[in-house]
């Protein structure tokens, strides 16, 4: 079984093919970045643009890449929401007409139920249940995973998720778009013990985060430093290890909270070095295990998209259950807690 997986949610186009047998046979991934730098972020008209531009070309690449024909495909899955409107409308409008000439089932996927998923296209999978853990620019959430489907949110931020701080927090320090990793690599260069930031409510029950603040204290930090590159890093330093270790405590107390012995980690910010290996130390105490997708595949992709799209074409047989009707339709919020 081969499906056809489209990835336009925000400001990268991603085409894959995930065989049921091989895996991703094909993968491309077509970045706005430089499109949006100037602008200092994502500016939602561009991008939708932009993905009008790209998502043909690409799906033509990666069906050549795989040998496959349209007769070869089995299913194509598109990236419903959550996302910007526009965005999604533009691979929900190609992924939909393409089923329909094609006389193929089309498959709307939850963005980030693609992320919560995305380890399992590495040789080590998770068991269920496990928590995961989905860390990006647009979302921090905690979520208590029993099965596919089956996800009871435990905590998510009230305010910047962790990847925006970061983006946020490097643009305050002029690290210019995308900041975070430009960010986390000079925090590399940093001193630990020079600057102390809160771990925002960490003092307090409960598995909600909070970012803003820790943004705000290193605006303060940065007005009233000399600006010379090792401050600049030891702020980033102090900045990194704040998110880090606020992460870190919260899904210590999911841990306990559910008795699971598994963690997945995923999203952009889940190619963060620092937090792996915090993250990866807890579970080892803990006799468990931290799971990761490839480090091509933390930011948003299609290959995630497209074996999402495969659990669910087999959850919908499984249970002789029904594809949704041939609507053109996208949902910018959607809760991963309201997935069936």
């Amino acid at each position: 079984m081969k499906i056809l997986g489209i990835e336009t949610s925000c400001d990268e186009t991603g085409i894959a093919i995930y065989d049921s047998e091989r895996g991703i046979i094909a993968d491309a991934l077509y970045s706005q970045v430089k499109l949006h730098a100037e602008y200092g972020g994502v500016v939602p008209e561009l991008a939708s643009r932009d993905h009008v531009r790209k998502t043909i070309p690409l799906i033509k690449k990666v069906m050549a890449e795989a040998g496959c024909t349209q007769h070869d495909i089995d299913a194509i899955a598109y990236t419903k929401g959550p996302g910007l409107i526009g965005a999604l409308f533009v691979g929900v409008g190609i992924g939909r007409s393409l089923a329909y000439a094609w006389d193929v089932p089309a498959i709307g996927i939850h963005h980030m139920e693609g992320h919560l998923l995305a380890p399992m296209l590495e040789d080590e999978k998770p068991d269920f249940p496990f928590v995961a853990l989905l860390v990006s620019g647009g979302h921090t959430l905690l979520v208590d995973v029993q099965a596919l489907g089956q996800y009871t949110i435990l905590g998510e931020s009230i305010d910047d998720a962790a990847g925006e701080a970061f983006d946020k927090t490097a643009k305050i320090m002029g690290l210019g778009y995308p900041g975070g990793p430009a960010l986390a690599k000079l925090a590399e260069k940093g001193r630990p013990g020079i600057y102390k930031l809160p771990r925002p409510m960490t003092d307090r029950p409960g598995l909600d985060f909070s970012f803003s603040g820790l943004k705000t204290a290193v605006a303060n930090l940065y007005r009233g430093s000399d600006k010379s590159e090792q401050d600049m890093a030891d702020i980033a330093y102090a900045f990194q290890e704040a998110v880090v270790d606020t992460i870190y405590i919260k899904c210590r107390r999911a841990l306990e909270q559910t008795n699971h012995k598994y963690l997945v980690v995923s999203g952009g910010v889940s190619a963060n070095i620092a937090l792996r290996q915090k993250l990866s130390d807890l579970l080892e105490s803990k006799g468990g295990k931290a799971y990761y997708p490839r480090p091509q595949f933390c930011t948003d992709n299609g290959a995630m998209i497209a074996y999402a799209g495969y659990c669910r074409y087999q959850a919908i047989l499984n249970q002789q259950g029904q594809f949704e009707e041939p609507v053109i339709r996208a949902q910018p919020r959607w809760p991963i807690a309201d997935l069936s």
